[in-house]
């Protein structure tokens, strides 16, 4: 595909959850797909007619094994937040359809206990998991998302800081 052509398609419609433990930690998982550092925050798409709370928690489950009652949903971006791939990924995702994905993201408050975290669910995404501070996980993620994780992190700021 061209750039030009790239450029014309639209964007997936996705969800992203950034989960916060009671000490102030963020989830990432390692991408089972990656053999090189490639840690994100919970993320998937929106399904037709889904609501984009709806499909966050129920991609959370999917993800991590985390069920509704154990989170609590604190805010939500303003606008849908997109991001485009890197040229050489957009054939081999989704079927060339998308140029890359517009994300809500949800800010969750984990009441559980760690335990009840299980990263080995049905369709597992994740290699290993762990909680980091907004600025590690910065450093850990893949380059072509972290302007978004800024303009997340930058988003939630005011909540993370009084979590």
């Amino acid at each position: 595909m061209t750039e030009d052509e790239i450029l014309k398609l639209p964007y997936r419609p996705c969800v992203g959850i950034m989960l916060c433990n009671t000490q102030g930690g963020i989830f990432a998982g390692q991408r089972l797909d990656s053999a090189q550092d490639a840690w994100q925050m919970p993320q998937g798409g929106v399904e037709k007619d889904e609501d984009p709370k709806a499909a966050a928690i129920r991609e959370l489950e999917e993800e991590t094994g985390i069920p509704a009652q154990a989170v609590k949903i604190i805010a939500e971006t303003e606008d849908w937040i997109p991001y485009d791939l890197p040229h050489y990924l957009v054939k081999k995702l989704w079927n060339g359809q998308y140029r890359g994905q517009k994300q809500r993201w949800f800010l969750m408050q984990f009441t559980g206990d760690d335990s009840m975290i299980n990263i080995q669910t049905e369709i597992p995404e994740f290699s290993r998991w762990c909680w980091l501070k907004s600025e590690d996980l910065l450093n850990k993620i893949v380059p072509f998302k972290r302007n978004t994780y800024e303009k997340v992190i930058r988003e939630f700021k005011s909540q993370l800081d009084d979590s």
